[in-house]
């Protein structure tokens, strides 16, 4: 199949690669830029000293969405990655002590629930079924579909007001939920997509059934290894890939972008531009301001946007096996914690971290005998006044020098190869507005179709598979904007 069409691809995270091999299989011929010297976004791998570590997305779910990509050019995916199931899929340290596993059995779930409050086994019971009902709306009928008209999100307010989707994600838990730590527990989800828990729209509840149904994953080499992969099958299936070609600017006539001016001058021209780069940098940094207006509903002061990530890196020569693959290091404040992230936008002396251990799974990541790990921890973003050549290294003794006093004993001296990236960093590398982590917030007032459409207004031929587009942040949303973009070319290229 053929069209001799010019796709041009801004960005290489997950959303990009997925429509550069869905726009290769229909027919066009694609180029993928990429402003940085590796693929994956986000999604890109460090090294130093022998230890290696994963940027960015480490929690898989929804696996057959990679295997689509490769079963388009006749391949099986576990010829190429190798996926493992993880056990437990979380598990939480709480600042009394207490720990809880989320586990892929429920009955060891179940287990785990009654340490903290029996009664909430069947309050967990009713949550999942919830769930199930929005993913069977939010995921199935919705995630992989266009909103690029107000009519096609008002054909599905009655499902999402049945569902009770004006609610929070944590408003949903505390309805089921009693204990205060199990609350808190099953209500983080919104934070793996940038999203506060007490602001995001209950839709991203799915996330529970979604889990329950496929799994959570790791796969073995880490997500490098799936950016890898995938850079192979593109470049086996002649598409051109460009490292270290940053776009600044999308040149539109007639309405119609032509193609791109890159930083050194070169121009590339294209009959269809797909960015997966973050909508609100590319409006305001690679178009002119005539077609930013309205490319939201809301003006860009109004616009609430994902918190900020100071995530630090470093290798351990000491193992700590009691730490889980995925570890949610929990301090004692919640909703006061994320009120001063979210809204107050202030640095606190406490904080709640993620732990990805991967040499837990994959003892590839580190030398013989130690550990390699990152620590996400939740910040405000580039509207705060923070100035992280200051806090960077502030952050980061504060961080150690807890989990040296709790789950990680002696971790100080036993640190090797450590450093950080600050919002600052985000914004700087990966052309983030504001530094937020995941673009703009989940919140209901930016979903569906209020949020950035994978298609523009004006433009008739650019289009979005980003997390700031519909459906929303992670792997599965960005995976998903891109069989989105894919929809609405095939539509407006008469291809069958």
């Amino acid at each position: 199949m053929t069209t001799n069409k010019k796709a041009l691809i801004i960005g290489s995270g997950f959303g990009g690669i997925a429509s550069a091999l869905r726009l290769k299989k229909i027919g066009f011929e694609v180029t993928l830029v990429e402003r940085l010297d590796m693929l994956g976004g986000r999604a890109r791998v460090f090294q130093k000293g022998g230890y290696r570590h994963d940027a960015g997305p480490t929690v898989i779910t929804a696996p057959f969405l990679f295997e689509e990509l490769f079963e388009l050019y006749n391949k099986n995916l576990k010829d190429h990655l190798n996926f493992v199931p993880l056990d437990p899929w979380y598990r939480f340290y709480f600042h009394n002590g207490k720990t809880f596993d989320y586990r892929p059995s429920i009955d060891d779930t179940n287990k785990e629930i009654e340490k903290f409050d029996a009664r909430d086994v069947q309050g967990y019971r009713d949550l999942l079924e919830t769930s199930k009902d929005i993913f069977k709306i939010g995921f199935e009928k919705l995630s992989d579909q266009p909103f690029s008209s107000f009519w096609e999100m008002a054909k599905q307010v009655p499902s999402l007001v049945k569902l009770k989707s004006y609610l929070t994600v944590g408003q949903l838990v505390n309805s089921k939920l009693k204990n205060e730590f199990l609350r808190k527990a099953f209500s983080i989800h919104p934070l793996l997509v940038g999203g506060n828990p007490f602001t995001t729209t209950s839709i991203y509840a799915l996330i529970h059934y979604l889990e329950r149904k496929w799994g959570v994953f790791f796969c073995m080499g880490g997500t490098g290894k799936i950016v890898q992969e995938l850079e192979r099958l593109m470049i086996e299936n002649d598409i051109t890939v460009k490292k270290n070609t940053d776009i600044t600017k999308i040149k539109v006539k007639n309405n119609r972008a032509t193609g791109v001016i890159t930083s050194t001058g070169n121009e590339i021209d294209a009959d269809v531009v797909i960015c997966n780069a973050d909508p609100p940098t590319v409006y305001k940094e690679m178009l002119d301001p005539q077609f930013s207006k309205k490319a939201l509903i809301k003006p860009e002061k109004f616009t609430q946007y994902s918190m900020g990530l100071y995530v630090l890196f470093f290798g351990s020569k000491k193992q700590y096996p009691s730490v889980a693959h995925h570890t949610i290091w929990m301090a004692d404040r919640y909703k006061e914690l994320l009120n001063d992230i979210f809204d107050k936008r202030i640095l606190t002396k406490d904080f709640s971290l993620y732990l990805h251990r991967p040499t837990a799974t994959d003892e590839t990541f580190a030398p013989t005998g130690k550990d390699s790990f990152y620590v996400l921890c939740p910040v405000p973003n580039l509207k705060a006044d923070i100035d992280w050549e200051k806090e960077g290294p502030r952050l980061r003794d504060k961080i150690v020098n807890a989990l040296s006093e709790t789950i990680m004993p002696d971790l100080e001296k036993n640190i090797e190869e450590d450093f950080w990236m600050t919002p600052q960093d985000f914004k700087n590398d990966y052309r983030s507005m504001h530094g937020a982590g995941f673009s703009i917030a989940p919140i209901f007032s930016q979903s569906a179709w209020f949020r950035y459409h994978n298609k523009d207004k004006k433009i008739s031929n650019l289009y979005f598979s980003t997390a700031g587009s519909h459906p929303g942040a992670g792997i599965p949303g960005v995976l998903c904007s891109a069989k989105v973009v894919e929809k609405l070319i095939k539509k407006d290229f008469n291809i069958t």
